[in-house]
């Protein structure tokens, strides 16, 4: 049976500003990252923070852990008068470059990316499936591709951006396209294959190092898992943990070897990215194998049917159905992010966000 891994990042804001909170997040992880299970770490910028859980065999482990951590981080920030949020963007930030975490990476990369770092206010969603091996992990890959617009569809949790609706759901996901490595991977015949690629791309001076690797799903240099990068940070640890449970619900799947991958063309699998962020579960998906346009609800009926036997056998199967309807009658973040910003601007927004991350 496979497992699994969340890693969340958080942004920290001026409770009467809505301003990022630059030095806060260092404070924050010495503060919380003692006597629980997984870790907390520094993220990019200084108002940010991650956590990454420990490895989970089920959904309930995982939203025990997501849970309780939230409650504990939102206590923290209620404590110093700050707005914790997992959110894609911030809504709003200084017109200033942000600050760095304390960490030499950091700063070499920030140094590099320059004009993209200065504006480098987005948080993701990571999921780690394990795979039994590399190759498997490729095959888990291939047939991911066609699966990433949809995941990011469904966990579009930024529309807002430098004070204003950027009308993309999912603004990270278009932000992030300015990095040099980015998008849907391309196909590869084998891990053998995947290594060389790979090793080329690391060799090439616009590549700092194996990190900077932004695809929307890889293998994990770190761990024996697939990494799955597509979603936003989200409001909600329900949210998290189902699409943690349709992602391992695919790679099973995948390697189950009971569905070969589509021949994807790379240009339909990059628009129907780009749709997904632009739509998120508001408009008309691309369905990856014809190219032709179709509905949420008919994307997400056909994954469902997919991976039925994968969800089964982890006992999500129920769970997946009725969280899944639930996301798209009330919303995912990108949609309860709008209504709250037309209830009360972006003050509201973000102290609603910050409400959300203790249900």
């Amino acid at each position: 049976m496979s497992s699994f891994g969340i890693e969340e990042e958080f942004f920290l804001f001026d409770g009467e500003t809505g301003l990022p909170a630059d030095s806060a997040g260092e404070q924050f992880r010495q503060a919380l990252d003692s006597q629980r299970d997984g870790e907390v770490q520094n993220e990019f910028l200084a108002c940010q923070m991650e956590h990454a859980s420990a490895i989970c065999q089920d959904r309930e482990q995982a939203l025990e852990e997501l849970a309780a951590f939230r409650r504990d981080l939102a206590a923290q920030a209620d404590s110093q008068q700050l707005l914790v949020a997992g959110v894609g963007t911030a809504p709003i930030a200084a017109p200033r470059p942000p600050e760095l975490a304390d960490n030499e990476r950091y700063r070499q990369i920030g140094k590099f990316l320059s004009g993209i770092a200065s504006e480098h206010y987005i948080c993701g969603l990571h999921v780690h499936v394990s795979v039994p091996d590399p190759q498997s992990g490729v095959m888990a890959l291939n047939f991911l591709r066609g699966w990433l617009p949809f995941l990011c569809a469904l966990g579009a949790n930024s529309p807002y951006w430098k004070g204003a609706d950027s009308s993309f759901s999912s603004w990270r996901t278009i932000h992030s396209r300015q990095w040099s490595v980015q998008g849907i991977p391309p196909y590869f015949k084998d891990y053998e294959d995947y290594a060389a690629r790979l090793q080329r791309i690391n060799d090439a001076p616009a590549v700092p190092d194996s990190g900077h690797i932004g695809w929307a799903a890889r293998l994990s240099d770190k761990y024996p898992t697939i990494e799955i990068r597509v979603a936003d940070s989200q409001l909600r640890a329900h949210d998290s943990v189902l699409l943690a449970v349709l992602m391992r619900g695919l790679v099973d799947t995948a390697l189950s070897g009971k569905h070969v991958p589509a021949d994807y063309l790379p240009e339909i699998l990059d628009l129907s990215l780009w749709q997904g962020a632009k739509h998120g579960i508001g408009g008309a998906q691309v369905d990856t194998e014809t190219g032709r346009s179709a509905t949420v609800e008919d994307v997400a009926g056909k994954m469902l049917r997919l991976i039925e036997d994968a969800l089964r056998a982890h006992g999500d199967y129920e769970f997946a159905v009725i969280s899944l309807r639930n996301l798209l009658e009330s919303g995912n973040g990108a949609v309860r992010q709008r209504v709250a910003f037309d209830q009360g601007g972006l003050l509201h927004l973000l102290a609603n966000a910050h409400a959300e991350m203790q249900m």
